[in-house]
């Protein structure tokens, strides 16, 4: 190979890993392009979620959450569920328990944004189910009436998640 054929083909090299840089980049911009997803869209894309998802949608909250907000939601995991007595989830879903459904799951929800930075800063939270949820906050981490608050501030478009390990009863129920 000559040096004019070298020069050549570093130079079609060199333009073809240029041109795949710029279109990557381009891509990159597209995907920061795309908006960020509902409380609701968060909840299914996690298989953690799934039984959350399942139990919003029997009660007919998903409009709601994924509604203009902004809302906080403690999210409890699928594990969270399974801590229930055998074949409460499963009688909870059912029509005829709605009612109960809908209060269990607006207990989870605050009205507004409240990122960790300002749960730590609280003692109670009022939520959308008409009553308070204590806030504990020490040195081993933060609790919701009990509930260990295990993953913090996963943004969504109209709120915050925090996913928590325990499902929240309310007092009345």
């Amino acid at each position: 190979m000559n040096i004019t054929t070298k020069f050549l083909t570093s130079i079609t090299l060199f333009s073809f890993l240029s041109s795949a840089a710029a279109v990557n980049a381009g891509h990159h911009a597209a995907e920061e392009a795309v908006t960020t997803p509902n409380i609701v869209e968060v909840a299914a894309s996690n298989t953690d979620f799934s039984t959350l998802v399942a139990a919003v949608l029997a009660a007919d909250l998903a409009d709601t959450l994924s509604g203009e907000g902004p809302y906080t939601v403690f999210a409890p995991t699928n594990e969270a569920f399974a801590k229930l007595p055998d074949g409460t989830v499963a009688m909870l879903l059912l029509p005829e328990n709605k009612d109960k459904l809908v209060a269990i799951l607006t207990y989870h929800v605050v009205a507004g944004d409240v990122t960790a930075a300002e749960v730590v800063k609280l003692t109670e939270v009022t939520t959308l189910q008409g009553q308070t949820a204590a806030i504990v906050v020490t040195a081993a981490g933060v609790t919701i009436n009990g509930a260990n608050v295990i993953i913090t501030d996963i943004d969504a478009s109209n709120g915050v998640v925090h996913v928590i390990d325990t499902v929240m009863i309310p007092p009345s129920e």
